[in-house]
């Protein structure tokens, strides 16, 4: 019998267009798990890009304070390490789809506020970021500013893990990612190819088969994220 149990993520739903002053906007719905997600385009990049020809895509994240059981108090001087990790995670990812050359000299900064946390907060932040990132660059093919698109192909992001049965489930709640015994990240471009893959072995060691399964699982289970995004941006 197959190790894998759910193949299916929870219901997905983006809900696009929810903020008038951002270039790109969607609240991005993974179960119980939302989160806030703009873009914003700025006609300048960071002082290490200057003159260089390129543009850049970076990102912020943030868990707002009623998002979880317990209030989360707001990180405002300093944020912590598991925020700068997804921080950076949503950038690499994103920026590992975009030719930043024909983006130009501008920048495009993605903001991430989860709203309710049901686990896969920085999966969903990613999937969603990749709906707002193609609204703004429609706005910038629109107003004439770069000539073609810099986005090469669609990506998204799903947590797989193995819970404490050794069962395969995609798309974990809060309650199966506390429990589970092997926790995955996985981003994944269109054509099924890997951008990142963070794994963890919270209870006992995963084996290859296993390993096999979790990846298998995530490629079935993300085209139906991709079929989400295109009927949103469609």
């Amino acid at each position: 019998m197959s190790i894998i149990e759910r193949s299916h993520p929870r219901d997905i739903k983006f809900t696009a267009g929810i903020n008038p002053y951002a270039a790109g906007s969607v609240i991005a719905e993974f179960g119980n798990t939302k989160v806030h997600i703009t873009a914003t385009v700025e006609e300048s990049v960071p002082r290490f890009l200057k003159d260089k020809g390129q543009g850049w895509v970076t990102a912020e994240y943030s868990m707002l304070p009623s998002s979880t059981h317990t209030r989360n108090r707001r990180e405002r001087s300093k944020v912590s390490g598991r925020t700068q990790e997804i921080q950076r995670l949503i950038g690499r990812s994103l920026r590992a789809i975009i030719d930043l050359e024909k983006l130009g000299e501008r920048s495009i900064q993605i903001d991430c506020d989860v709203l309710v946390a049901d686990g896969g907060t920085r999966t969903t932040s990613i999937s969603g970021a990749y709906v707002a990132l193609e609204m703004a660059v429609e706005k910038l093919l629109e107003s004439g500013l770069i000539e073609e698109t810099p986005i090469k192909e669609p990506l998204a992001a799903l947590s797989v893990g193995i819970n404490s049965a050794g069962k395969v489930i995609a798309d974990l709640n809060y309650d199966e990612d506390s429990t589970c015994e092997t926790d995955m990240n996985i981003v994944m471009t269109k054509s099924g190819k890997f951008i990142e893959v963070q794994g963890t072995a919270e209870g006992e060691a995963f084996s290859r088969d296993e390993l096999n399964a979790i990846l298998d699982c995530a490629t079935e289970a993300i085209q139906s994220v991709f079929k989400e995004q295109e009927k949103v941006l469609s």
